[in-house]
């Protein structure tokens, strides 16, 4: 028989090509329909990347302020009046604008876990939008004459799931962690002394 099985390099360079096809982003077809790889089988709609996710979260998280300086206690102090009060706020924001995205975050994240009735709410939402997404895959979902866009479908996917939301008291979790939010972001920025270099900008900006 004259065929014969790859030796040395030659077999080392398919299993590697073999990998580089399994991992490959490459393969995944915009509309879920090509590619063999497991990023294919895991690919998500154009907006919701994992990529730009990642690259949002890097950019927060290199902007973000030392914490040891962000709850020094040292540096807080009550304004000596409202035109104070306001500078510190607007300037407070500015300079800690990733930490307070960070708190926000963590008190969503402290909400979910602490309710399963969300979770299992979160659970059916993801799930039935899936499902939904997967089907458009297959065929266009048209609904009254109109084709499912993937807004479209995360807006029926939260219909389905809205009696699980409400059962999980969601709205009054969105108003606790909005609540939440306000009052610690709030003080900390009203009671946050400024920086001798953000007072300097403060003083040069024009009236």
């Amino acid at each position: 028989m004259s065929s014969a099985a790859p030796k040395g390099e030659n077999c080392l360079v398919d299993m590697d090509s073999k990998a580089g096809d399994l991992f490959s982003a490459e393969n995944a077809h915009p509309t879920g329909t090509g590619g063999t790889g497991i990023l294919a089988k895991l690919w998500l709609p154009k907006g919701l990347s994992a990529s730009v996710a990642k690259e949002w979260f890097d950019r927060r998280r290199l902007s973000i302020r030392p914490w040891a300086s962000f709850v020094d206690q040292r540096k807080f102090s009550k304004p000596r009046n409202f035109g104070e009060l306001c500078q510190r706020v607007v300037k407070n924001v500015e300079v800690y604008n990733s930490n307070y995205t960070f708190i926000f975050l963590g008190l969503i994240l402290y909400c979910i876990v602490s309710s399963p009735m969300l979770l299992i709410a979160l659970a059916v939402f993801a799930g039935a939008f899936y499902i939904i997404h997967l089907k458009s895959l297959e065929s266009k979902l048209v609904l009254l004459g109109k084709e499912l866009t993937v807004p479209h479908q995360m807006s029926l996917a939260g219909l389905i799931s809205l009696p699980v939301f409400w059962l999980a008291g969601a709205g009054a979790a969105v108003f606790w962690v909005f609540g939440a939010t306000l009052f610690v972001i709030g003080s900390h920025a009203a009671f946050r002394q400024l920086e001798g270099s953000d007072l300097d900008e403060l003083l040069m900006e024009p009236v």
